[in-house]
């Protein structure tokens, strides 16, 4: 998929998302993070712990051909996606911890992305013909932390501009997805049919095990409904233009994008059937005060 959709459209798109999601942090996102550190770390044990060995899991079972297996692991490395805040919202999350959450997986996911993708390429032994060079792996990086620190700065001088880019950045965002997973379909048309059947069994199976780990795992540790319900969106919905970015520029391979193009679509289906049933049980559980 050597094109300008790739070499052009995909920096550009991940560089929008980055900037969307600067748009929505402050400090104190960050220093959430100390205030209340027992959520997030159950959130990220989820996301850097289970999520891989779960999801290496399931490439084992399913018995994944290489490339798709490495895609999936890649996948499953990404930290989560701006729209996770977006699925928060709509479920009655605690949308400020998914904006934390996002952020601090985004810092993290710099050195914990690299190490799980390269044991993924150790595990098919495809070391010789699939690299993740030092160099593109900094240059992916700075593609990432460069606009999340623009869009800081913009909403540090102007709240009211960032507050008005968000729906406009999020629903650029959206299109400018659903653009890469077509165009990487439409490259894979040849083989399409033959992925379906095994990454569309693998991405749903992984996609649903997320979520319910992302909401089960805090529940069974005490934590309130509506940050587990930001758990469960934060760890199932992915920055998959960050694991497409990563496939075709780094490990220059449309195949290995594959998964997270699939997994793409299924998420959206599977989050707001999730969200919306979470949602009503959490809120029977938990009714709201009346005032007196």
């Amino acid at each position: 998929m050597d094109s300008a959709l790739t070499t052009i459209g995909l920096p550009i798109a991940l560089g929008i998302i980055m900037f969307g999601l600067g748009l929505a942090l402050t400090p104190d996102d960050f220093r959430r993070v100390v205030r209340n550190p027992r959520v997030v770390t159950i959130a990220l044990a989820c996301q850097l712990v289970l999520l891989p060995l779960i999801c290496f899991g399931l490439v084992v079972l399913l018995d994944l051909p290489a490339l798709l297996g490495i895609g999936m692991l890649l996948l499953a490395a990404s930290p989560g996606g701006t729209t996770a805040a977006l699925f928060s919202h709509l479920f009655r999350g605690d949308v400020a911890l998914n904006i934390s959450l996002t952020a601090i997986n985004t810092v993290v996911a710099i050195v914990t992305l690299p190490l799980i993708t390269g044991a993924a390429i150790a595990y098919y032994d495809r070391q010789d013909d699939v690299q993740m060079p030092l160099v593109e792996i900094v240059k992916v990086f700075a593609l990432i932390l460069l606009p999340v620190t623009l869009g800081m700065l913009v909403h540090a001088r102007s709240p009211e501009f960032a507050a008005s880019m968000d729906r406009p950045v999020r629903i650029g965002s959206a299109v400018i997805l659903a653009v890469l997973v077509i165009g990487i379909l439409v490259d894979q048309r040849s083989e399409v049919t033959g992925y379906v059947a095994d990454i569309g069994l693998a991405a749903a199976l992984f996609c649903a095990i997320s979520l319910a780990v992302g909401y089960a795992v805090p529940r069974a540790l005490g934590v309130n409904g509506a940050q587990s319900i930001s758990s469960s969106m934060e760890i199932g919905v992915h920055n998959s233009t960050l694991a497409i970015f990563m496939a075709v520029e780094v490990l220059d391979s449309t195949e290995a994008s594959v998964p997270a193009a699939v997994y793409s679509i299924i998420m959206f289906v599977f989050a707001a059937i999730w969200g919306a049933w979470i949602s009503r049980r959490i809120h029977a559980e938990e009714p709201v005060p009346t005032p007196a």
